[in-house]
């Protein structure tokens, strides 16, 4: 065999799969998985885990993989990772666990995501679940928000023996998972389903359709309803816009607002109630894995798409995967390009948007290169839809309604990054919440470190 190279993934076709929202990657049936697994050389002191944000023992899962025995693989992952089918499909791997894999450095990684969701498959159609609590600790918590960072902090809270009680704004279990990611990257019912059934096999509670700060607030969750701490991951689900002439024409969305539609409310099925718009040439702007998933979702709706990004390529912050898949499926790139005002016609519609052309100037305070308008370079998109992809940032309306809970200039909760503390007694936030959009695994790592903090903190209560 080629230890060299990965064991590569299937997947459909490019033409086939824009056409459906069925999942493109198909994933490593076990005998490729064994085979992956092979190229590991099993380090002892393991850079990959470093690069973990839950700290899966990922050479100790790998090697159960090798000898065939797929169940104690998933014991492993599970002692860290409450949902491991979901990272396997859309963790960063590139700039994480698989950034610090030693075979890396000649060669290709090791697969770590294709084989997590292997096991994490296996375990879903061979029905294991993870291992609860021996014994219960006689103590409340209070979970706000169903997205990763919560489910995680849940799930481990649960399997150290507390009570939990999730509460979830939506009607539907899953925060970001459900309402944000596509349906052709993260199945709804095969795989984030079966992870939040997962959770709720420990013996978390989910109530739905609770906003905390308009149903119950906070303080009411600390003083009357008998909990003893609180977790706030209640994810970034304010949309950004650029503040430019014709923002408000019909035709323009919010990315949050298209993919909640389709991913959440089925709008892209024949049989659903909620409309979506069939775009007939649809313009992105932004260049994350939101525009993708956007841009992505618009073209199997029958549209043509454009991602309109005022950098170029190499500064696209989406993941190289999506970013290959998108252009193997015929998604046009405009890159280096930046709109300037989104044109009308007659009756408040999109007709088009007025971009500039950008040239790359000196590092900003982010590193990269600063784009700078070139002078004289207007031209119109032809476009009937404009989606604004240009990231979200935490809804305001739990710190409005929480005291002496403390908050940035970007609207944010304050919360130590190892532990989630806030400013305010027995509450602790992570994910989105704090950090503004980010990804679905470093929202994970939050939700575990405010669960190991809360435990202390009620521990010597």
């Amino acid at each position: 065999m080629d230890v060299l190279n990965k064991v590569p993934v299937r997947e459909q076709d490019a033409k086939v799969r824009a056409t459906n929202f069925e999942e493109v990657c198909l994933g490593y049936n076990k005998e490729e998985a064994m085979e992956e697994a092979v190229r590991c050389i099993n380090c002892k002191n393991a850079q990959c885990i470093k690069g973990c944000p839950v700290s899966i023992n990922i050479p100790g899962f790998i090697e159960k993989v090798k000898e065939g025995d797929i169940e104690a693989a998933y014991q492993v992952i599970s002692e860290a990772s409450a949902l491991p089918a979901v990272c396997g499909r859309v963790c960063p791997q590139e700039s994480q666990c698989e950034g610090k894999c030693i075979r890396g450095i000649k060669g290709e990684p090791v697969s770590i995501g294709k084989l997590e969701r292997f096991v994490a498959d296996w375990a879903a159609q061979n029905n294991r679940k993870p291992e609860g609590a021996k014994e219960k600790k006689g103590k409340k918590v209070a979970v706000i928000g169903s997205g990763p960072a919560g489910l995680t902090c849940a799930g481990d809270l649960a399997k150290m023996g507390y009570e939990v009680t999730i509460f979830e704004a939506l009607h539907e279990p899953g925060g970001v998972l459900v309402y944000g990611i596509p349906e052709f990257r993260l199945p709804k019912e095969n795989v984030v389903q079966k992870e939040i059934e997962n959770v709720k096999s420990l013996g978390v509670t989910i109530e739905t359709n609770v906003i905390v700060g308009k149903s119950v607030t906070i303080d009411e969750l600390l003083t009357e309803e008998g909990f003893s701490a609180v977790f706030i991951g209640s994810g970034a689900g304010l949309p950004k816009f650029m503040g430019i002439p014709g923002e408000n024409a019909n035709g323009v969305f919010s990315a949050n607002e298209y993919l909640t539609r389709s991913n959440l409310m089925k709008a892209f099925r024949e049989d659903s109630e909620t409309p979506i718009m069939h775009g007939r040439k649809v313009a992105v702007v932004g260049g994350g894995n939101v525009a993708m998933d956007a841009a992505r979702t618009a073209l199997r709706l029958g549209a043509e798409v454009h991602i309109v990004y005022r950098r170029s390529e190499e500064e696209l912050p989406a993941r190289v995967e999506e970013v290959h898949h998108a252009k193997q499926e015929g998604i046009i790139f405009d890159l280096l390009t930046n709109p300037v005002e989104i044109l009308e016609d007659e009756n408040n519609w999109v007709c088009g948007m007025k971009c500039v052309k950008m040239e790359l100037g000196e590092p900003d305070a982010s590193g990269r290169r600063r784009p700078v308008e070139i002078p004289d370079s207007e031209y119109v998109i032809d476009c009937d839809t404009v989606i604004m992809s240009l990231g979200t940032s935490p809804n305001p309306l739990i710190s409005a309604t929480t005291k002496g809970l403390e908050t940035n200039k970007w609207k944010c909760i304050v919360a130590d990054e190892e532990f989630g503390k806030t400013s305010k007694e027995g509450v602790y936030a992570g994910g989105d919440a704090v950090t503004g959009a980010a990804t679905v695994i470093s929202a994970m790592g939050a939700g575990k470190a405010a669960a190991k903090a809360i435990d202390e903190y009620l521990s010597n209560k």
